[in-house]
C-alpha cells in the first residue's frame, strides 16, 4: 500500500475510493438503529478522521483487510452514536459486534443487488468486488430510487414496510423500485466499464 509511506494525501485519496460504499452501509445501519437522528455523511467524515488517526497501527497487507478495518471503524462510530442517542453510557462490545455483523451482511447483500442469485460460483465470488461498484452506482441515483433499493435489498423490508416508511402507497413503491432497479443496472454498467 502506497499509503504506508505516511503521505496523508495518498491515504485521503484511498479513503475517497470507499466513500460511497461506506456511506451506503452507514445509511442502512442508521436507518435500522437511529431513524434519521444522524447524517451518514457526518458519520463517514468521522470514520475518515479515525482512519487517518489510526492508520499507522493498521497491520493488514491486502485490500480485503483494509476494507474490513474500515467497516470495524464504522461499526465503532455507529455504536458510539447509538450509545449517545439511546442513552446507554457503558461500552458494550456486543453492540459493536452486532453492528459489525450487520455491516458485513449489508456488504454481502450489496454485492448481490445486480448479480443474478442463480449465477455461477465464479460470478458469485465477484460479489465482493461488485459491492463497491454497486455502491458507486447507487450513489449516483436519485434519492428516492436509492432509498427504496436500500430498504428492499439491504434492509430486507417488504414493500408495505417501505411504503409506510416513505409515506407512499405500496403500488407507487413497487413502481419506484422497478424504475430504480432498471436505472441502477444502467448506471452500474457505466460505472463498471
Amino acid at each position: 500500500m502506497e499509503a504506508r509511506s505516511g503521505n496523508s494525501e495518498v491515504l485521503g485519496r484511498l479513503l475517497q475510493g470507499y466513500r460511497s460504499y461506506l456511506r451506503l452501509l452507514a445509511e442502512v445501519e442508521i436507518g435500522r438503529r437511529l431513524q434519521g437522528k444522524v447524517d451518514a455523511s457526518d458519520v463517514i467524515q468521522e470514520v475518515f478522521l479515525d482512519a487517518h488517526r489510526y492508520f499507522p497501527q493498521f497491520r493488514g497487507e491486502i485490500e480485503a483487510q483494509f476494507i474490513r478495518w474500515l467497516r470495524e471503524i464504522l461499526a465503532g462510530t455507529i455504536a458510539n452514536l447509538v450509545r449517545r442517542y439511546l442513552g446507554t453510557k457503558a461500552r458494550d462490545v456486543r453492540l459493536e459486534q452486532a453492528i459489525a455483523a450487520d455491516l458485513d451482511q449489508s456488504s454481502q447483500a450489496l454485492g448481490g443487488v445486480v448479480i443474478d442469485p442463480h449465477s455461477s460460483p465464479s460470478q458469485q465470488v465477484a460479489q465482493a468486488e461488485q459491492a463497491f461498484l454497486v455502491a458507486e452506482a447507487m450513489g449516483r441515483l436519485p434519492e428516492d430510487y436509492r432509498k427504496v433499493l436500500t430498504m428492499r435489498h439491504l434492509e430486507g423490508l417488504t414493500f408495505p414496510e417501505i411504503a409506510k416508511r416513505m409515506d407512499r402507497s405500496v403500488d407507487s413503491v413497487e413502481k419506484l423500485w422497478l424504475r430504480g432497479l432498471a436505472k441502477l443496472k444502467k448506471t452500474f454498467g457505466e460505472v463498471s466499464e
